[in-house]
């Protein structure tokens, strides 16, 4: 089993949105929502999360800082980050409780999974790791998802715990007339410190992105999915890289 360690080097943070010429953002400061567009519906900064003894299905939370979740109910609009990014490299902390479903989506259109997968066996594009699949209705009935693809393996762990997502990130590329020259790809996906992915172009947009049906473009901005179940969010960094070479 492939195991990998993706390490970031912080040169410089700011808040996403500034005028900080920054080579690496961090996402989640002080006990507002600093660096996300407004408004941002349920989505609240905490500083304690954990499963809830009442109900597995949802997150309880303390106040403070340095946390953000999506709600009581897990039910609110997308998070959307006020900085745009081509090529990156991000780290990300995830928990979930039971059964819940939300998405870490790169220039708010290309998504992995975030999903309670705990004991799957055979991971599917819709398990914790997996890069969504893409849907065209106008391929017919049946046939309108296509190009999902699952985890190398499971990496889950239980509801309730922390969960790390280490991606390296490359962006569509396009020519002086703005024509796709390249796709987007997924250099690597680690999760948990195991290899998921490694190299894996995506032709375009997952579904429930932000633009699923216009045109790509060279940057767009981070995007959290919030209103498909309870998640929290910590310790989001995402250094801006180039992949050119």
């Amino acid at each position: 089993m492939n195991q990998v360690r993706v390490a970031f080097a912080i040169v410089l943070t700011c808040v996403a949105g500034t005028s900080c010429a920054a080579d690496e953002i961090k996402l989640i400061q002080g006990e507002g929502l600093d660096g996300w567009k407004k408004p941002a519906g349920k989505w609240m900064n905490v500083g304690e999360v954990s499963k809830s003894t009442e109900n597995e299905k949802l997150l309880s939370t303390k106040p403070g800082a340095g946390i953000i979740v999506n709600g009581a109910d897990g039910r609110t609009p997308n998070l959307v980050s006020e900085a745009e990014f081509g090529d990156v490299e991000l780290h990300a902390e995830w928990m979930v409780p039971k059964g819940s479903n939300s998405g870490v989506y790169f220039m708010g259109r290309y998504e992995v999974q975030v999903f309670d997968s705990f004991g799957v066996k055979e991971p599917h594009y819709s398990d914790a790791g997996g890069i969504y699949q893409r849907w065209d209705p106008k391929r017919g009935a049946g046939k309108e998802g296509y190009e999902g693809h699952a985890p190398k393996v499971n990496a889950s762990k239980a509801p309730g715990e922390w969960q790390t997502y280490d991606v390296i990130f490359r962006a569509p590329r396009f020519d002086a007339d703005g024509k796709k020259t390249e796709n987007a790809k997924f250099i690597k996906v680690v999760h948990n410190g195991e290899l998921v992915h490694e190299n894996v172009e995506v032709t375009g947009p997952t579904r429930s992105g932000m633009w699923e049906f216009e045109p790509e473009k060279p940057a767009g901005p981070l995007m959290l999915q919030g209103d498909h179940g309870p998640v929290a969010f910590r310790n989001i960094t995402i250094k801006k890289v180039d992949l050119s070479k």
